[in-house]
């Protein structure tokens, strides 16, 4: 007959969890804190503004972001970790004995293990979102000097790139004619706005384009009704030019406008993961999919987050399935090494999943829930098959 988990060993079970898993999450935290400094050290040399101060902050701001992608390898191991330390104190066996199941004090590490994954879906990955921006933003002015921004709102595409214009100044008495050759040039920035677009042929409507010098000076307004993003350059049509003390506006009906992003970088500043907080992805997914872009890839990014407190109750049983045995048998090690082995294995399948579904290839639901139910699956089977119940 089985007896009923009392709240004092309940909290003794998940106690000896949380600690572990708490030291197991802080040495993987470190390591890789560790590797992303280096890493930055080197992409840092040569560059003498970059202080060995900025590149620990950059490693700090990142480091929130780079481990929620080894949670569940931390939730497996910690488990494992568990299970094996209870079992070889003979505190599991006298558990056991005494008449629980294994269902009743797998329960603690259960629930932990969800309340984790729920932690990490609204509270990990929100903070961690707010600190990659920060460290995107270090990056870009320290390493990468990089000056184009991209942003998308339900009134359309906007772009702010670094371009050099043309010193309107020195056209001025009898040099009124510069052969554009010899035209001085002086630092500025574009802002580019689109208020539709059609993929895939990146076609944009109703295209609007201002220059303003480094100063933020107003110079011209570019106006568009469609415009084609081929390399290196936005094919524009219909274009209507408004200069700063102009009066009547300059017809073209063709006009290139250089440019030095592509459709990867555009595409890619939208799919970015990263910088998306849990609570913002709804809305920023439908603003997507308003102005023409495709939003798979952070659909199933928001679905994988909705899974992490199943996928994190699957790597529990996985790690009972494979760690809960008497020390007197032999073949722990071995059991232990398999267990490492499935949880890369379903790192690996979830990764091949996302990318399907990222794709289009499959559902955007299936690709993001069925590797945590798969495993779920797996160790619940595994389970079943060394238990009555």
């Amino acid at each position: 007959m089985n007896l009923k988990m009392t709240p004092t060993l309940s909290r003794y079970l998940a106690g000896n969890y949380v600690l572990n898993l708490l030291i197991l999450t802080a040495s993987l935290m470190a390591i890789i804190f560790l590797f992303d400094t280096v890493e930055l050290i080197r992409r840092a040399s040569g560059k003498d503004q970059v202080t060995l101060g900025a590149i620990f902050q950059m490693s700090l701001l990142k480091l929130p972001d780079v481990s929620q992608t080894m949670l569940p390898f931390a939730v497996l191991f910690s488990a494992m970790y568990t299970f094996w330390q209870l079992t070889r104190s003979y505190e599991l066996i006298v558990v056991r004995a005494s008449g629980f199941s294994a269902w009743q004090f797998l329960t603690p590490f259960i629930a932990v293990a969800a309340l984790f994954g729920i932690l990490q879906m609204m509270v990990i990955n929100p903070v961690g979102s707010v600190l990659i921006q920060k460290y995107e933003h270090l990056q870009h002015k320290l390493l990468s000097n990089e000056k184009n921004e991209i942003a998308i709102f339900r009134e359309g595409l906007w772009l702010r790139q670094a371009v050099l214009l043309a010193d309107e100044n020195a056209k001025s008495g009898e040099n009124a004619t510069i052969d554009p050759q010899e035209q001085t040039l002086i630092p500025g920035y574009m802002i580019f706005h689109a208020q539709k677009i059609k993929q895939p042929e990146w076609k944009l409507s109703n295209v609007t384009v201002l220059y303003f010098t480094e100063n933020s000076e107003f110079l011209q307004r570019i106006h568009a009704d469609t415009a084609l993003l081929g390399d290196n350059y936005w094919l524009m049509s219909n274009v209507k030019i408004y200069k700063k003390d102009g009066v009547i506006p300059e017809n073209i009906d063709v006009f290139n406008l250089p440019t030095s992003l592509t459709r990867e970088d555009i595409e890619e500043s939208f799919s970015s993961r990263a910088s998306m907080s849990f609570w913002k992805l709804p809305g920023y997914i439908a603003t997507l999919e308003e102005t023409g872009f495709d939003a798979a890839p952070l659909r199933v990014y928001y679905h994988n987050l909705l899974a992490r407190p199943l996928m994190f109750a699957a790597m529990i049983l996985l790690a009972a399935s494979v760690s809960m045995r008497p020390p007197r048998m032999q073949g722990n090690f071995l059991m232990i090494v398999f267990g490492v082995f499935i949880g890369f294995v379903v790192f690996f399948l979830s990764s091949f999943l996302q990318a399907l579904g990222t794709s289009r290839q499959i559902p955007v639901i299936l690709a993001a829930w069925s590797p945590a139910a798969i495993c779920f699956l797996l160790g619940l089977s595994a389970m079943l098959n060394k238990e009555d119940g």
